[in-house]
């Protein structure tokens, strides 16, 4: 296995939004792929075609491009091993299925959803597999001529493994080390369905053994299904070839008590795909972490120490750094919690670390959104040097800078008017005329002439500077208020002060 070139795969299925956990298996995968040389392969698995979502490959694609984990193979891209998803390659399946059942290792299944059904009522946690196989309609149990007719008229069928009723099947996984399955747990699996296709048992194995996947990453959800694979590698005679495998640990509500949901999110007031998506059936728009305003690196920054880490105190990564540090042995066994206020924190500080020309897109798409027009893109990025320090959403980008734009609509009056006095009329109507002498109008200068105003005037500092921010901003918020009002300029500093005295001194009604 160590002499094969590392392939990994993600293979979804096109049937809605992509959630933060299908993201970090897509990381891990992609990372592991990097690191070692290896090719990240991007499958559609869409043999259900009853759940089949008109979109919802595209979706994942964008997913995958946001984020800047581009698979090196895919259906949009192509590859040596081609096609990509699954549904083109129907006519691959059923081969693999009747070597199966020739094999006996698998066997044809007639029953009717009725006959299942009214099995299911009269057992209790009925399982089609070796307990029961003998009282029901296969290939088991009929005589061979009734088989073949019944394959010759077209009768509709599924195919499914038999399973051993008393082995213990092991693997080493990469994760959680051994791992031992006792088959008289596991039901016989469908692996290939009256329509033709095949189910996820049986395409998974066949399409990683085509495409020699060397390695495959997945959610621990999938360990129940492990039994099922590790005999259809072994009955298809590719055991040799089997992938390593690695049981991705859940991602979990933030209180720790089970697996992260949409409906938890919507719940608590978070989201947890990586893009929004829109279901068309039940016009249902559910909320991304792009829309909500997260920089991708972010969102891949947060996914990759949920549930890893480099065994350092650094939490900030870039996408190389991470492929040059990521380690699947240092990927933990345990559920990760999800805390949103972490992951904004993530968000902020990467708004922080990046440059104003790397976020002036992004930032002017929040300010046009809100009608804004943006004429110098100097101005624009000088604006965004001083404000992105208080932004964690993007979003926030329209409140801190805002008012660059656009004057005040209304002021924190409550703020100011109770303590306004005729002192302070004056000092600002001698502000005004002190910083139309400023040559510069630059922040050094005007904070000095503010501060040598107030002294002169016997005011303290503290009752004149907040009235001064609300007077450029609206409210108690902003960065440094002289960066502002040099920022602003003399003509709109002064008429923002003239605007302000007018409410301010108004009498009250």
């Amino acid at each position: 296995m160590s002499e094969k070139k590392v392939r990994v795969r993600f293979a979804p299925s096109p049937t809605g939004g992509l959630h933060l956990g299908g993201v970090r298996t897509v990381l891990f995968n992609y990372l592991f792929a990097k690191k070692h040389g290896g090719d990240f392969v991007l499958r559609i698995e869409d043999t259900d075609q009853s759940r089949y979502v008109e979109g919802a490959e595209k979706y994942i694609a964008d997913c995958l491009a946001w984020c800047g984990l581009i698979p090196d193979e895919s259906p949009a891209v192509g590859g040596q091993y081609a096609p990509y998803r699954q549904s083109e390659r129907k006519v691959i399946y059923r081969e693999y299925a009747e070597r199966l059942v020739a094999q006996g290792h698998a066997y044809y299944a007639f029953d009717t959803p009725e006959e299942l059904d009214a099995k299911r009522k009269e057992v209790p946690n009925f399982q089609y597999g070796h307990a029961h196989r003998s009282g029901l309609r296969n290939s088991l149990t009929l005589p061979l001529q009734e088989v073949e007719t019944l394959l010759h008229n077209g009768t509709p069928h599924v195919i499914r493994i038999k399973m051993p009723d008393d082995e213990t099947i092991s693997f080493h996984d990469m994760i959680r080390g051994f791992v031992s399955f006792e088959t008289a747990q596991v039901d016989d699996k469908v692996l290939l369905k009256a329509d033709g296709m095949p189910t996820y048992h049986l395409a998974v194995v066949v399409d990683d053994y085509l495409m020699k996947i060397s390695h495959a990453f997945r959610g621990e959800e999938w360990l129940p299904s492990a039994p099922v694979h590790l005999l259809l590698w072994e009955y298809l005679g590719w055991k040799a070839d089997m992938p390593q495998w690695a049981h991705l640990p859940l991602i979990l509500k933030p209180d720790g008590h089970g697996k992260l949901s949409k409906r938890d999110g919507a719940r608590l007031g978070f989201p947890v795909y990586a893009m929004s998506w829109y279901d068309a059936k039940t016009d249902e728009l559910t909320p991304g972490f792009r829309e909500l305003g997260f920089l991708p690196e972010a969102f891949i920054n947060l996914l990759a120490m949920l549930g890893w880490n480099d065994g350092t105190d650094q939490e900030i990564f870039t996408l190389d750094e991470l492929v040059q540090k990521f380690s699947i042995e240092r990927v933990s066994k345990a559920g990760a919690k999800f805390d949103f206020e972490k992951a904004k924190w993530y968000n902020a500080e990467w708004i922080k670390h990046a440059s104003a020309e790397k976020l002036k897109v992004k930032v002017a798409e929040v300010l046009t959104a809100q009608g804004i027009t943006i004429n110098k893109e100097a101005y624009l990025l000088k604006i965004i040097d001083v404000v992105k320090d208080r932004c964690v959403l993007l979003a926030d980008f329209y409140q801190q800078a805002g008012y660059f734009f656009r004057a005040p609509a209304e002021y924190d009056a409550a703020s100011v008017i109770p303590k306004w006095n005729d002192a302070k009329n004056q000092f600002f109507a001698a502000l005004k005329e002190s910083f139309s002498l400023s040559a510069a109008f630059e922040p050094a200068d005007l904070e000095a002439r503010f501060k040598a105003l107030a002294e002169e005037k016997g005011l303290k500092l503290g009752d004149v500077m907040l009235p001064f921010r609300i007077m450029l901003v609206g409210g108690k918020f902003g960065p440094h208020v002289f960066d502002i009002a040099a920022l602003l300029g003399e003509g709109e500093t002064l008429r923002r002060i003239d605007t302000a005295l007018a409410v301010f001194s108004a009498p009250a009604a």
